[in-house]
């Protein structure tokens, strides 16, 4: 059970919107310019509807992960090599990606429009970033660590908007609950705050990857540490 100092230290940890990884060179710059681009379509399409949105957005951001373990995974049979933690810190990020989804159905019920929205814009980025992954594996964490910075900025906004009343700080669902191990009387500014300790943690860890791939040296501490749903999970 997630205790109130325990969702005090989230937002502690994570409460800054403002972690940027400074872009070096094309690779960094075009996955920087793609995240912009997407931002302000998703900022034109659903302006201050948070909880559509996210319902919309995660369902994109479940793909990178299993993309990414995917190809790895095969990579890795091919080479005989070890994958060095990857392809479960990927599959982990996918599968608590699609929980944010399931957890976001529950508050924001999707209208059948943005049903065929999701068709849609999952067919197509599911082509485009396996196809990303498979030209630049770099390009494309950076690209995850990009949205996941993003990501972080709009669950701050949307923490706003509940702390100012522009959005009901209603019971959280009881799938969120069960996931995050919350306590019965847990809200959804507490889902808020969870769902952005995990898109930090996300973004952490893909910079961190992109870096790698770059052939740079990774300071492992700055890694955020896994969440307590996925403790089994470590990078090493």
């Amino acid at each position: 059970m997630l205790a109130p100092d325990e969702l005090a230290l989230h937002e502690e940890r994570f409460g800054e919107p403002d972690v940027h990884h400074p872009p070096s060179g094309f690779s960094d710059r075009f996955a920087l310019g793609f995240t912009k681009l997407l931002r302000v379509t998703a900022d034109t399409f659903f302006a201050k509807r948070y909880g559509h949105r996210a319902i919309v957005l995660e369902t994109v951001a479940a793909v990178p992960g299993m993309v990414g373990a995917m190809v790895t995974h095969l990579g890795c049979l091919r080479r005989m090599r070890d994958d060095k933690g990857w392809i479960r810190t990927l599959m982990e990020e996918a599968e608590n990606e699609r929980m944010h989804l399931m957890t976001f159905i529950e508050i924001a019920k999707p209208t059948l429009f943005e049903r065929l929205v999701i068709l849609l814009v999952q067919g197509v980025f599911l082509a485009g970033f396996t196809l990303l992954y498979l030209i630049s594996s770099r390009t494309a964490h950076r690209v995850v660590g990009y949205f996941e910075e993003e990501a972080v900025v709009s669950y701050t906004l949307y923490l706003k908007e509940i702390d100012e009343g522009r959005s009901a700080n209603v019971p959280a669902p009881a799938i969120a609950k069960h996931y995050w191990k919350m306590r019965d009387d847990a809200t959804l500014r507490d889902v808020v705050l969870l769902v952005r300790a995990d898109e930090a943690h996300h973004r952490d860890i893909n910079h961190g990857f992109a870096s790698q791939l770059a052939g740079k040296t990774v300071d492992r501490s700055l890694a955020a540490p896994y969440p307590a749903h996925a403790t089994e999970i470590r990078l090493g």
